[in-house]
C-alpha cells in the first residue's frame, strides 16, 4: 500500500523515496500546481534581475503571472540537504490556513529535481532588509509602525499556536522572516522548519533547529519545542524592532555586540 508523501518523511523516508513521493502529493493540499514553464515565463527565465532575495534553501524571484498577479517564486537549491524536507514541511504546513499576518502560499511546482513555492508578493521585503539592514531603506519606521508590526507579528503567531489544529510551532520567528506589504503589515513566512504540536501534548522533543541569536535556552539544551519557543524568539525580533538593531552586530564595539546583554 502506498502512503502519503507527508507520512513517508515523518517516518524517516530517504531523499529518493521522498523524492518520487511528491509527484504525488495528498489531495487535501489547498493550493495550485503550477508547471516550471508558467513559472519559467512568469519570472522572465528566472532572471537574475528578478532576484529578491536568497538563502540556504535557494533563490526567490519576483514575478508576474499570466493574469497580472505578482508573486514571490521560491525555488529551492538541488544543493540543499534539508530542502526537501523543508519543502514538504512547508506544503503541509500552511497550505490549507490564511491568516492576514501570514504570508499566502499560492502554490508549489514539482517536476523532475524541481521543486518551487509560490507565495504573494510583498513590496518591502523584510525587516532583516528594511528596518536592520546595513543598505538603504525609504521606509520611514516611526513608533506607530513599529508598534503596528509587532502586533501583527503576535496576532500571526496567536493564530498559529491557539487557533490552528493542530497548533504550529514555528520554529524560526527571525527578521528576515518577517515581511512586509506596501502598508508595512507584517507577515510571518518560512515554515520549513514547523512543527505541529499534537492536542495535549507539552512539548516534542526534537533535533535543535533555529537560528543562534534567537534560540530559547531550553529549547537549545534539551531539544523541546513548546510555543514558549516561539514568544522567547519573539521577544528578541521585539527589542530588534525598539532598537533598530540586530541582536548580534560584530560591527560594535565588544561589549555592545550582543543585544540581550546590552538590554540586561
Amino acid at each position: 500500500m502506498g502512503c502519503s508523501p507527508f507520512f513517508c518523511y515523518k517516518s524517516g523516508a530517504t531523499r529518493q523515496q521522498i523524492s518520487t513521493h511528491t509527484e504525488d502529493l495528498p489531495g487535501d493540499i489547498n493550493t495550485i500546481r503550477y508547471t516550471y514553464r508558467e513559472l519559467a515565463r512568469a519570472t522572465e527565465n528566472f532572471n537574475p534581475s528578478n532576484k529578491i532575495g536568497e538563502g540556504g534553501f535557494g533563490s526567490v524571484y519576483k514575478g508576474r503571472l499570466r493574469n497580472g498577479k505578482l508573486i514571490a517564486v521560491k525555488v529551492l537549491s538541488v544543493e540543499s540537504r534539508q530542502g526537501l524536507k523543508e519543502f514538504l514541511n512547508e506544503l503541509m504546513s500552511i497550505s490549507n490556513i490564511s491568516h492576514g499576518n501570514l504570508v499566502s502560499l499560492y502554490g508549489y511546482c514539482v517536476e523532475g529535481n524541481q521543486r518551487i513555492l509560490v507565495y504573494n508578493y510583498l513590496e518591502n521585503n523584510s525587516l532583516a532588509q528594511t528596518l536592520l539592514g546595513s543598505g538603504r531603506s525609504n521606509i520611514q519606521f516611526n513608533w506607530r509602525s513599529r508598534v503596528n508590526i509587532c502586533l501583527g507579528i503576535a496576532r500571526g503567531l496567536a493564530y498559529l499556536h491557539d487557533d490552528v489544529n493542530p497548533h504550529i510551532v514555528h520554529r524560526d520567528i527571525k527578521a528576515s522572516n518577517i515581511l512586509l506589504d506596501k502598508d508595512l503589515t507584517p507577515k510571518i513566512s518560512d515554515f520549513g522548519l514547523a512543527k505541529l504540536l499534537p492536542p495535549n501534548a507539552s512539548h516534542i522533543s526534537t533535533r535543535v533547529a533555529g537560528t543562534l541569536g534567537y534560540l530559547a535556552p531550553e529549547y537549545a539544551i534539551r531539544g523541546q519545542v513548546t510555543r514558549k519557543s516561539d514568544v522567547y524568539s519573539f521577544g528578541v525580533l521585539l527589542l530588534e524592532i525598539v532598537s533598530g538593531r540586530s541582536n548580534t552586530s560584530s560591527r560594535l564595539p565588544y561589549e555592545d555586540q550582543i543585544l540581550l546583554e546590552k538590554v540586561r
